[in-house]
């Protein structure tokens, strides 16, 4: 044995082992440090490292057998007395080099692996501890601008906040919301307010492994908050190795307020704007205290983007007046006119082009402008997604809602509409699971259970799921009669119709909320007087609705619903041609070719309509048209019956 290391000396492999090792040592330590620069995968790193670790037994052996002399590499010379051993020599001298790369590969390999984190984060609700509960909102004023500005940084992956919101006040383990939101670290943190003092304490977590990475304290003056926001939100990017460009920087650096009222106003509307079902009260409570918010600073871009953006909800949702379109422009205006450059400004411009004027195109150049300085924002994706499903275009609408519950896995709001584009392309399996993640994400979201179980009993005309559903809803807040509403068109379906007269007579006011065509309750008891054979009946109650419904359409023209709604009424009072024209106009203004999603529902109400005056309908699924009273009129009809006969779509048993 002794002969083997003399020989070693001898060749000088010993000097050659040390000089790769040495050599190796800082291929890996530049590699650790370029490679994620250059965006290259963890992989990459390990793979230079094994090559590395391969190549060692290899240059001993070279070692071994050449010698670097004045003349050249040449020959080791053999000295005689070791040329018995030689080849006992050289299977020492490879085993040792294998054993030493073995065991140098056992030590780095792991390391490599876990050095790098995927640049992924969810900012986690921030602990309240002020003595005052009332500071609740500003330690999620805290956490939003936080995330807000971590979202603003295209190379990092960062979950919403409706999605983390859920998480509030719970101890669930590190790991699990890392699997749950599929992020690799984990921002926790904590807030105490005492007079114009504020001490924020953070963490950054590995999700995988619990491993705490990086933590910071800050205690500072009230009028700081925002500094420290941003000195987070760069530590952070920092700590995960993400580039941040010069105009990010810029972004993240910029005070969206002095006003700290004005900001904890701005604070309460946002996280009324992000509850899963965007409820009239709820979104016109976020309503006011935007404007609170702009009356106390004039100057706040992001509270006027945020005006905006509710204007619009209630435009295209519950309320298409002139007037509320007229809020919607002044206030999506005068936010570019503040900040020219604020990303939520063009997502609001966006929103006013879409749902005020149907102006697709405009408002996807301002929704490409926004998504430039918010990758991370889930709406971005959601508004693109809209457009291109009125468009037709569904392959790209479903890419890009899916894109949207990627960043925020746990929005019921995103689930439905994503859930809505599978079942619109028939993928049904899909969409009922996705309605269930729905349901488990927000199980207080009225939207989420109706539409799971609307999805059965449109399908497989099974009432069970969404009397199962609506049982689940029964002792919730309804302030618009939505699960009144909801359950009185599932007992007219079933033909329970004294069972409808006993719901409505539970609803005080004279209009019912749906969607943006306000029902008058005289409306719907027509009906059900005209399904019971009670002609003179339900002519009264066509004269008590028609005022109501001749008043809507006053107000909202150009609204398609508010037109098929007196078509309803105007049909049940034997006015036909009046009826047909009011549907015709609804098609006119939501057609089919320009509104893939709501134009086919347009088109179907005009069925009904015409099967009502004695013509033949189509366009709704075969389980409806067996179920739905309004086809009664064609059920004598042999084409009808054999339509009727037809197949249904098949949806797996659970």
């Amino acid at each position: 044995m002794s002969g083997f290391f003399e020989e070693v000396k001898r060749r000088k492999v010993y000097r050659v082992a040390a000089a790769y090792v040495i050599a190796a040592g800082g291929i890996i330590q530049l590699a650790s440090a370029a490679f994620p620069a250059w965006e290259l995968p963890n992989l990459a790193l390990r793979l230079v490292i094994v090559m590395l670790l391969l190549g060692f037994p290899i240059a001993l052996i070279f070692a071994w057998a050449y010698d670097i002399t004045a003349q050249g590499v040449q020959l080791t010379p053999t000295i005689a007395a070791q040329g018995k051993h030689r080849r006992r020599n050289i299977i020492m001298l490879v085993a040792s080099g294998v054993i030493i790369s073995a065991a140098a590969g056992f030590f780095l390999l792991p390391r490599v692996s876990a050095r790098k984190i995927e640049k992924s984060i969810a900012v986690l609700p921030f602990e309240n501890l002020s003595d005052e509960k009332a500071n609740a909102y500003f330690a999620d004023g805290i956490q939003d601008d936080v995330l807000t500005n971590l979202s603003k940084i295209g190379d990092l992956k960062v979950i919403s906040r409706t999605s983390v919101m859920p998480y509030r006040g719970k101890t669930s383990n590190v790991r699990e919301i890392g699997k749950a939101l599929g992020v690799a670290t984990i921002l926790e943190g904590s807030v105490r307010r005492v007079g114009d003092r504020v001490r924020v304490n953070v963490q950054l977590i590995n999700a995988d492994t619990d491993e705490h990475l990086w933590a910071e304290d800050y205690d500072r003056d009230l009028t700081d908050v925002f500094a420290i926001q941003s000195d987070l939100a760069q530590k952070i990017a920092r700590e995960l190795q993400a580039k941040l460009s010069p105009t990010e920087k810029a972004q993240i650096e910029r005070k969206p307020t002095e006003n700290s009222e004005a900001y904890l106003a701005f604070v309460q509307a946002h996280d009324l704007c992000t509850r899963p079902d965007k409820l009239r009260p709820t979104i016109e409570k976020a309503e006011q205290l935007y404007e609170q918010a702009t009356r106390l600073d004039p100057d706040f871009a992001r509270a006027f983007a945020g005006l905006a953006w509710a204007q619009n909800w209630i435009y295209h949702s519950y309320d298409p007046t002139p007037a509320r379109k007229e809020k919607a422009r002044a206030a999506t205006n005068e936010a570019i006119r503040l900040q020219p450059d604020l990303p939520e400004a063009h997502l609001a411009l966006g929103f006013y082009h879409y749902y005020c004027e149907r102006n697709y195109q405009a408002a996807l150049n301002e929704f490409a402008i926004a998504k430039r300085s918010l990758p991370n924002s889930a709406e971005v994706y959601m508004a693109v997604g809209s457009i291109e499903r009125r468009q037709g275009k569904w392959a790209e609408s479903t890419a890009n809602f899916e894109k949207a519950a990627s960043l925020s896995p746990k929005d019921a709001f995103v689930l439905v509409n994503l859930g809505d584009n599978y079942r619109a392309n028939k993928n049904f399996e899909a969409a009922d699971k996705t309605f269930d993640r729905a349901i488990e994400a927000a199980p207080s979201s009225l939207s989420a259970r109706w539409e799971k179980g609307r999805l059965a009993m449109d399908l497989k005309g099974d009432f069970s799921e969404i009397e199962r559903q609506l049982t689940q809803m029964t002792a919730w807040d309804d302030p618009e009669k939505f699960i009144t509403l909801c359950r009185a068109k599932i007992l007219m379906l079933q033909r329970k119709f004294a069972e409808v007269f006993g719901v409505l007579n539970q609803v005080p006011q004279e209009l019912i909320r749906d969607g943006t065509a306000p029902v008058p309750k005289a409306s719907l008891q027509g009906m059900l007087y005209l399904f019971e054979g009670d002609k003179a009946r339900a002519q009264a109650a066509f004269w008590r609705a028609l005022p109501f419904a001749e008043q809507s359409l006053r107000e909202s023209p150009n609204d398609a619903g508010r037109h098929i709604q007196l078509g309803f009424i105007l049909t049940g009072l034997d006015r036909k041609q009046e009826a047909l024209a009011e549907g015709r106009r609804a098609v006119e203004l939501t057609p089919e070719s320009e509104d893939a999603f709501d134009g086919p529902q347009i088109t179907a109400s005009l069925a009904q309509i015409y099967a009502w005056v004695g013509q033949t309908p189509n366009g709704v699924t075969v389980s409806m048209l067996k179920l739905d009273p309004m086809f009664d009129p064609l059920r004598g009809d042999p084409r009808f019956q054999k339509l009727a006969q037809s197949a249904a779509p098949k949806i797996a048993d659970k």
